[in-house]
Order: structure tokens, then C-alpha cells, then sequence
């Protein structure tokens, strides 16, 4: 399964947003949507989702145009993890999985066996079946994006699109969700994801799509995309760029700290 955006543009009455975004998701990868505040990037997910209709240009799911699907039907193609969520009611991480499976029922229907065993084989693919009884309000920060992972997937959707999935987590936490997502890539999944990390990126990305200012700067994989110039115009900070350990390593360091750095060896 793959997802496409075709020459995408949208604009807030006169004042544009995206201008001309292009790019393909596909099973297997992961591609990691990067830019500064206010790039576009969660606009682009809404027209994604059908959240929002471009001004121009098109999404489109196995060759099948967004635009032209029920949310039903979109529901069972892609699913959307977003960066927190807090309910009104602390539901138990069992039920906030189980709400994933609602695209399969009914109006008026309810989850039954089916859809219970569904939410229990997610919760077990990711490892966290011991939270199954536990309040959604009362675990921490990187259990209740796992929780989020598991609702998608019980959803069944095989195009997942997260914005920012690690972010305001702990370097443990960051750690295990990023895991996960590539644990998820592996099987299968097309995921993208929205981050301000560029390291992250350059670590977990089978692909990367750079926003500035609404327009595509870079797309491509990462060895050909990520590099000193492309961080310095997004983030308006000179760096330099250098590994670390291995290929997938990656560390950009402000100019200035590298020096302070190298003057003290």
C-alpha cells in the first residue's frame, strides 16, 4: 500500500500555506516530514486525511483519490497517532484501544469479540499487554503513545501518519517509540511522521521530506537530503554536521559550540 500527494497546495484564504508538495509513502519505510514552526507541516497532514480540501493537487491512497472516499472507508486505509491526547474520562488502556476498531462497526454498534481480540493482539505486539487495566490518564507519557500505536493499529489502517511521536518525551521514552515505529515500518507499515528533529530523522527515516516556508527544500533519502546547508535554512542555524559510531549516527553542532569544543582539546 502506498500513499501519494500530487502537486498539493493549499492557502487560508489569501495567504498560502503549501505550494506544489509532492512525494510517495510506501509499505515498508518510514518518511519523516521536517521542518521549522509554521513550515506547513500539520496542514499537510490535514489535507492528508481529508481533514482540509487543497487548493490544488491531490492525495491519493493505492491510485484512489482522498478526496472522492467516505471517512469509513478512509478509516480502514490510514490512521492518524497525534503528539498527545487527553480525554475527558480516564479510560482504560484497553478501551482506548478498542475505540481504534469503531471504523468497523456499525452506527450503533458495539465492539465485541472480534474487535476485543484485535485490540488485545495489538496491545501484545507491542509489549504492553500488562497495561491493558490501567487508567489512559494514570501511565506515563511514552506508555500513552504506545497506547495511541495500539489504537491505530487495531484500527487496522496500514498507512499510519503520526505528528511528532516523540516529542516531550524522555530520551528512554523517545528511544522505545521510535523502536516501535521502526518495528512497525518492518512489518509492513507505511508510516509518516512529522518531527523537529533532525537527527532522529537521519537515524529512522527511509525517506525525508523537508518543509520550509510550505515548499518542498529537499526529498530524498537521507544520505542525499541531510547535510549542513539544508539544517542551517531550516532551522536558521549555522551548523556542522559529522557521525558518530555508525552510518545512522548522525550529530549537527551549532557552529559556535564547535568551537568552544574544539578549543578546549
Amino acid at each position: 500500500m502506498s500513499l501519494s500527494v500530487k502537486n498539493l497546495s493549499f492557502s487560508y484564504g489569501a495567504r498560502p500555506v503549501l505550494q506544489d508538495v509532492s512525494f510517495q509513502a510506501h509499505a515498508g519505510e518510514v518518511l519523516s516530514v521536517l521542518g521549522p514552526n509554521g513550515a506547513g507541516k500539520s496542514t499537510l497532514f490535514r489535507c492528508m486525511l481529508g481533514l482540509l480540501t487543497p487548493t490544488a493537487g491531490e492525495t491519493q491512497i493505492d491510485g484512489q483519490d482522498v478526496a472522492g472516499m467516505k471517512a469509513s472507508q478512509l478509516s480502514r486505509l490510514i490512521a492518524y497517532i497525534p503528539q498527545s491526547h487527553n480525554p475527558v474520562f480516564n479510560f482504560t488502556v484497553l478501551d482506548m484501544v478498542l475505540m481504534g476498531t469503531t471504523a468497523q462497526l456499525g452506527r450503533f454498534s458495539a465492539p465485541g469479540k472480534a474487535q476485543r481480540a484485535q485490540a488485545e493482539a495489538a496491545l501484545a505486539q507491542l509489549g504492553i499487554t500488562h497495561l491493558r487495566d490501567r487508567g489512559y490518564c494514570h501511565i506515563s507519557g511514552g506508555e500513552r503513545q504506545l497506547v495511541l500505536i495500539a489504537r491505530a493499529m487495531a484500527q487496522q489502517a496500514k498507512i499510519l501518519v503520526m505528528d511528532e511521536p516523540s516529542a516531550s518525551l524522555d530520551f528512554g521514552n523517545r528511544l522505545q517509540v521510535m523502536e516501535t515505529v521502526g518495528e512497525l515500518a518492518r512489518r509492513g507499515y507505511a508510516i509518516i511522521q512529522s518531527t523537529h528533529d533532525p537527527e532522529q530523522a537521519y537515524q529512522y527515516s527511509h525517506r525525508i521530506l523537508a518543509l520550509n516556508q510550505g515548499q518542498v527544500v529537499a526529498y530524498g533519502t537521507p544520505e542525499e537530503t541531510m547535510n549542513d546547508a539544508l539544517i542551517s535554512q531550516l532551522y536558521g542555524v549555522p551548523v556542522i554536521g559529522f557521525h558518530l559510531m555508525d552510518d545512522k549516527a548522525r550529530v549537527f553542532l551549532p557552529v559556535n559550540e564547535t568551537k568552544t569544543k574544539e578549543s578546549q582539546i
